[in-house]
């Protein structure tokens, strides 16, 4: 009986981590051990910097970066997530290598001209050199930021505008790209603990392009 009830005991801890390794791999849509995965490559683009220079993938190539998607207009997540963008650059060392990039490319291009996005910038203390915003035609981001990194975004009507969102609803994740434009991970930027993970991955990209 005893020896039973062990048995059963350890089935259901068995299930109950089983259950948590797929939650965890489903949240954070990668699982951690024993490395980061390859989710998909960034393809070409060419958009415009806020600085008003040209940007291609080949400006990033070579460089671990984090990109996220917002607009300067936006009343929603968007100060959160351009306030977790600002602890990360923050937080992370300016490395001998070179720095971990932090890019921000609008939903909202009509809008956010090169002008829009360093006001906007400044309000978030980026530093230029570090935290870029990216701006471009409309047809151009949308297809990067659907087929490239297979991201939600679209415009809605007036009409549908009830929550306080604006007129453009778009993913709240962090991508996590390395510096042969992979991707290696996705984290929810409005989430404290996924964002710390994404500091932790950054480190140990930093450790596997080393190795």
């Amino acid at each position: 009986m005893g020896r039973r009830l062990l048995v059963a005991g350890v089935l259901v801890l068995g299930a109950v981590l089983v259950s948590a390794a797929t939650w965890s791999v489903f949240r954070y849509g990668i699982e951690r051990s024993p490395g980061l995965p390859v989710l998909g490559t960034v393809p070409e683009f060419s958009l415009i910097a806020s600085s008003g220079a040209p940007l291609s993938q080949q400006d990033l190539a070579g460089t671990v970066w984090v990109a996220d998607f917002i607009f300067t207009r936006c009343p929603g997540i968007c100060p959160i997530l351009s306030a977790q963008m600002a602890k990360l650059q923050a937080a992370l060392p300016r490395a001998a290598s070179g720095p971990v990039r932090l890019v921000s490319f609008s939903v909202d291009p009509a809008n956010d001209t090169p002008e829009a996005l360093r006001a906007y910038a400044e309000r978030f203390r980026a530093d230029s050199e570090r935290w870029w915003f990216v701006t471009g035609e409309r047809q151009a981001l949308y297809s990067l930021i659907s087929d490239g990194f297979h991201l939600a975004v679209a415009e809605r009507p007036e009409s549908e505008n009830t929550d306080g969102q604006g007129l453009i609803t778009h993913s709240d994740r962090f991508v996590l790209v390395d510096r042969d434009l992979r991707i290696r991970g996705y984290y929810f930027g409005t989430e404290e603990a996924s964002v710390q993970q994404l500091v932790r991955d950054i480190a140990a990209l930093a450790r596997e392009e080393k190795s």
